[in-house]
């Protein structure tokens, strides 16, 4: 497994002109701040279009 990556993109204008927070990012260019939140992993063939079943 890799180490863990920073983020690189704003995901309110796509600018890369990021500064870290205490808890999150600061996006320089549109004045937004966002933090990102990793969720999981998630199973292969666990999405209804992948099994055919829908929940």
């Amino acid at each position: 497994m890799s180490a863990r990556q920073a983020t690189q993109h704003c995901p309110y204008c796509a600018d890369t002109n990021l500064w870290p927070l205490e808890e999150g990012w600061e996006c320089r260019s549109c004045l937004r701040a966002f933090s990102v939140k990793y969720l999981g992993l998630v199973r292969p063939n666990a999405s209804p279009v992948a099994t055919g079943h829908e929940r």
